[in-house]
């Protein structure tokens, strides 16, 4: 039983990895990127016994010869060469347990991934309520934009010119007669 839980965790993973930064994935294939950021990730690459290098080696030893991606029953595979130089000195079923338990419920982390920054120049100019001539008029009080309206001169369509006073009068004069 909890080994059946172990394997549904590793497909969990599996998943995580294989949709990871492409809104195509369906979650069925995991491409060599994607791959070397599992291995990353989930500490399988060491930096003594595995390296970069190892994981993309074995990686094109399981895929299929005109494939850029792998199942999980190939991805699988991969765990299998990978466990026992990861683990030296262990044997080949407890070295494969222990690659499992690495990689078992981890799902891709961002980490190096760049914030907004708000501090010192960006902070003020940014800040619309320092804004003023033609820009002050592209925002609302609040600071949200006025979209088309705050950008051009919307053309008011009466007939009669932008400063006139008795604009819509004219009916009233002529019937006035």
């Amino acid at each position: 039983m909890a080994e059946s839980t172990d394997m549904e965790q590793l497909l969990t993973s599996f998943k995580k990895f294989a949709i990871h930064g492409d809104t195509k994935a369906t979650g069925k294939e995991l491409n060599g990127k994607n791959w070397a950021k599992l291995c990353k990730d989930c500490k399988v690459i060491d930096g003594k016994n595995v390296t970069g290098t190892d994981v993309d080696i074995v990686f094109s030893k399981v895929k299929a010869k005109t494939s850029r991606v792998i199942t999980y029953e190939e991805f699988q595979k991969a765990l299998e060469e990978l466990a026992p130089k990861r683990f030296k000195g262990q044997s080949k079923e407890d070295a494969l347990k222990a690659m499992y338990q690495l990689i078992e419920g981890k799902e891709p982390t961002n980490v190096g991934v760049t914030k907004v920054a708000k501090t010192g120049a960006m902070g003020r100019l940014t800040d619309t309520t320092k804004y003023t001539g033609s820009h002050k008029e592209r925002f609302d009080d609040t600071g949200k934009g006025k979209g088309k309206a705050g950008r051009e001169e919307l053309v008011d369509k009466t007939g009669y010119v932008g400063a006139y006073k008795n604009a819509g009068t004219y009916e009233e004069k002529t019937k006035a007669k």
